[in-house]
């Protein structure tokens, strides 16, 4: 009977699996072919991106998938189910969830070292018209191979960063050497492994402060304030057109006696001419976006928006509420910079961390909260990125536009989602450190009968409390997210201070949002430095 169940749960499981793999397949097909430039498309860097953000979004659903395995375990009353009742099950099914996390994480350096820039210099070398196939391809490889170096480098420092200490400080060199290999065959190279992608995530750590931190107040604030009125927006856009045909004639009428303009004169001309074809291009977007349906109905959504903008908001503050109370509560109670500000359990009382707790006697709404707030933090960091563009310090590179974005630029942003997803369990962690440790896991404390007895007894009656730091160590099961994140203390560090970086950084984009004014209906679509040409993708 136990085994049909098992049977009947192990086919739904795999059923929803397939299901949430499929949505996430259209998702990212819609959301790539949204963006996508029709001029300049290919297949070979389409499939790139659909896959690398499938990849990055698979990858982000795996930590609700760790904490309901190790909160499926238990009863609510604190015991443990049949068939997690031997230490060895418990330990297959976490180990499952490692080699999953380590599947995903191989995938995604194979991603970002290899796949991403071949796919990436194939198609700038394609921009060469002499060049033949062969080229291309032997072009791609040769400046790839720099990123395979360091690759390369990143697992050898991993695998020979000694995780314990020496058994003997006074060891020579030939028995120091001889620790560190059997380190390394004793984990069979995942330390390695590890090492490469927590230096990833150092990584997405940069994105996040940038785009995450900046998503989150532009993407709630965008949808409360609207965009301008299209009609206005085309009075406005006659009017410079005047102002400019006009001065256009000015200069032109000093050049009627046949005397030829100064050079001042002929560059003012240039530019106001320039300045023009920019704005006959704004009229003809405005004019589509006028009659278009999309307008029509999202000036019916308007109050769904407001709605919707004011729930984000919400959102992102408890986050940042939740984000600063973790930190401070590392600050006061964790042993320090050399241990990584670990703190075991929660000495400070969290919002996020309560509530998913609250939530958890509900099923499921506890792991539909923390699916959601994972999908949330992907989603506004690719709000971020569509509205900063991509920039490399104070240069940017490319920019994420609809219909119009490069080939080039959606291979970046993939990239840039894969490590901001490395992140992310972080942050989650930061956010509900307790949850994300132990879900909803719950032991027995000794009933007055059990502690009679000497800790004898087989009474099962006793009060049932969530896990913390305080419980008996075969009571609770860690999940493989929490061990894989602080392998490595040092990152841990920097993590830290990282997500006082994050906290600042969304303060300050919170001021600037709400000092901008409405977007244009057209934001982003035309701009000075575009070509004529890219209008042939608008339709007119």
């Amino acid at each position: 009977m136990a085994d049909a169940s098992m049977l009947t749960e192990s086919v739904l499981g795999w059923s929803i699996f397939a299901f949430v793999l499929l949505v996430i397949l259209a998702f990212c097909w819609v959301y790539i072919r949204k963006y996508q430039s029709r001029q300049e498309s290919e297949v070979i860097s389409t499939i790139t991106a659909i896959c690398a953000l499938a990849i990055a979004l698979i990858t982000s659903a795996l930590l609700p998938v760790d904490i309901f395995l190790v909160s499926y375990m238990k009863y609510p009353n604190g015991t443990y189910k049949e068939w997690a009742a031997s230490n060895e099950t418990r330990a297959q099914t976490e180990d499952t969830v490692l080699y999953g996390y380590y599947t995903l994480y191989s995938i995604i350096l194979f991603c970002v070292f290899l796949w991403i820039p071949f796919v990436y210099f194939y198609y700038e070398e394609r921009d060469d018209d002499n060049v033949n196939k062969c080229s291309q391809v032997k072009n791609a490889l040769k400046y790839t191979v720099g990123f395979l170096i360091v690759c390369a480098a990143l697992l050898l420092i991993g695998a020979f960063v000694p995780l314990e200490a020496l058994p003997n400080q006074n060891s020579t060199q030939w028995e120091k050497v001889q620790h560190l290999f059997e380190e390394l065959g004793s984990s069979h190279g995942l330390a390695a492994l590890s090492f490469s992608v927590s230096t990833l995530t150092l990584v997405g750590m940069l994105a996040v402060i940038t785009y995450t931190a900046y998503g989150m107040s532009v993407l709630p604030l965008n949808l409360i304030k609207g965009t301008r009125s299209v009609k206005y927006e085309r009075l406005e856009n006659c009017e410079d057109m005047e102002e400019v045909e006009h001065q256009i004639e000015k200069l032109k009428s000093k050049c009627e006696d046949g005397r030829p303009l100064s050079s001042y004169d002929r560059r003012a001309l240039q530019d106001l001419e320039a300045r023009l074809r920019v704005l006959h291009r704004r009229e003809r977007h405005l004019e589509v976006a006028e009659k278009s349906c999309c307008t029509k109905v999202g000036g019916a959504l308007r109050p769904l928006k407001i709605v919707l903008g004011i729930f984000f908001i919400l959102v992102a503050l408890l986050f940042t509420v939740a984000l600063f109370i973790s930190n401070l509560d590392k600050a006061l109670h964790s042993a320090g910079v050399n241990s990584g500000f670990i703190v075991f359990g929660t000495n400070l009382t969290n919002p996020l961390n309560e509530l998913l707790l609250a939530l958890q006697p509900i099923f499921p709404l506890d792991y539909i909260l923390i699916t959601v707030i994972t999908m949330y933090f992907v989603l506004t960091s690719m709000a971020g990125i569509r509205n900063m563009g991509i920039w490399f310090f104070w240069i940017r590179l490319y920019k994420i536009r609809s219909r119009r974005t490069r080939p080039q630029a959606l291979l970046f942003l993939c990239m840039i989602l894969l490590l901001i997803v490395l992140h992310t369990s972080y942050m989650i962690y930061s956010l509900a450190p307790q949850y994300v440790m132990y879900g909803s896991q719950k032991y027995l404390l000794p009933s007055k009968a059990a502690l009679a007895s000497g800790g004898q007894s087989n009474d099962t009656t006793g009060n049932a409390r969530f896990c913390d730091a305080d419980a008996p160590e075969d009571q609770c099961t860690v999940t493989r997210s929490y061990l894989f994140l602080h392998k490595f203390w040092f990152f841990s560090t920097i993590y830290y201070f990282g997500n006082w970086a994050f906290i600042g950084v969304f303060l300050i984009g919170l001021v600037v949002s709400c000092c901008k004014g409405k977007k244009s209906v057209i934001e982003g679509e035309v701009e000075a430095d575009d070509s004529d040409m890219s209008d042939e993708e608008y339709p007119h």
